[in-house]
């Protein structure tokens, strides 16, 4: 498979052993990345075919890429239509998706730990395999015209390094207001363990962005743990934007989904892909928005979506209001929360 890796993004790097200094590195043809709503290891099926493979021997081979296209990203907070605008992006500007590539979770846990006893790699080491990846993100197919990878919610506090790295990289960051966050949050059947797993990077994230001490996570009801998940990463996305304003366009998927046709104009023009024309104009109707991108057999609409908030604002009425409050209350303290809110 690495005699294949400076081909094509057929051979892609799945996952990442900083241990013992491995790639896990996977076929996948360029149907099923335009398939796949995670590239993590629901991907990985009886059958496939894979090798770890020695980092050092990926970097060299990588080196000689046929084709490196332009790379952009998207980030965002969690549960804002992620998945929906990098499915309207490829029906749109037919570029290659790479959605959710689970080495940015471990190499977001490495940068985490930078400084401490524990570390495994230095910022340098690291920035080099960001450069890796950033290369082997950057192969495409014969169709590919450019690459637009959507980075796991918690991963976008990797975002100032990538693009750092990635200097000719633009990038969209979506997000929506703190109530209809918590509606959608606290509707979720499985939104509770992805809140509790996310929660401890979270926290910490948002005491050292405030630099006030937090009560324990443990502490929290779940609109306040829901409250606490979008604050950290709203934070993060204003730092972002921050440091990267000519880069970074901020959409908020609410408004977006006000005028499908309008706000992805925007988006395309800011990643400055080429497009079809009629298809940005007619994607209100195409049947992309009417189905859930994470699982299109589901149908589910923007009127879906509006029923289904509603309904929650009704059965989560208690727990929206601790969130409110719990961000009220911390807006009283400290002034880039008051700004956010």
């Amino acid at each position: 498979m690495l005699k294949h890796l400076a081909l094509s993004a057929a051979a892609y790097p799945q996952k990442i052993d900083l241990t013992q200094q491995l790639i896990l590195l996977v076929e996948q043809h360029e149907a099923a990345y335009k398939a796949a709503s995670f590239l993590d290891d629901r991907i990985l099926r009886p059958g496939t075919k894979g090798a770890w493979t020695s980092i050092a021997s990926i970097d060299a081979a990588s080196r000689s890429a046929r084709s490196q296209f332009p790379l952009h990203f998207i980030f965002h907070t969690g549960h804002v239509g992620s998945t929906l605008l990098s499915r309207v992006i490829d029906e749109t500007a037919h570029s290659l998706p790479v959605r959710e590539p689970l080495p940015l979770r471990t190499l977001a846990e490495a940068q985490d730990a930078l400084g401490a006893p524990n570390s495994v790699l230095s910022a340098v080491q690291l920035d080099a395999l960001l450069t890796l990846f950033v290369r082997l993100w950057t192969r495409g197919f014969d169709s590919t015209r450019a690459v637009v990878l959507k980075a796991t919610s918690a991963t976008a506090r990797l975002a100032p390094r990538l693009l750092g790295i990635s200097t000719n990289s633009r990038a969209i960051y979506l997000n929506v207001r703190a109530e209809p966050y918590l509606a959608t949050l606290l509707a979720g059947s499985n939104s509770m363990t992805d809140l509790k797993g996310h929660g401890p990077e979270r926290i910490q994230r948002l005491a050292k962005q405030l630099n006030i001490p937090l009560v324990p996570l443990a502490s929290l009801s779940p609109g306040e743990l829901t409250a606490m998940s979008w604050l950290a990463e709203s934070l993060t996305q204003h730092e972002v934007l921050a440091a990267f304003p000519d880069r970074v366009l901020g959409v908020d998927f609410d408004t977006f989904l006000t005028n499908a046709a309008v706000g992805l104009q925007k988006v395309l023009e800011h990643l400055r892909l080429d497009h079809d024309e009629h298809a940005v104009r007619s994607i209100a109707h195409s049947s992309v928005m009417a189905r859930y991108s994470k699982a299109p057999e589901h149908d589910y609409t923007p009127a879906i979506r509006a029923e289904l908030l509603q309904e929650s604002r009704s059965m989560n009425s208690d727990e929206i209001r601790r969130g409110m409050m719990w961000l009220e209350h911390l807006g009283r303290r400290h002034p880039r929360v008051a700004h956010l809110l």
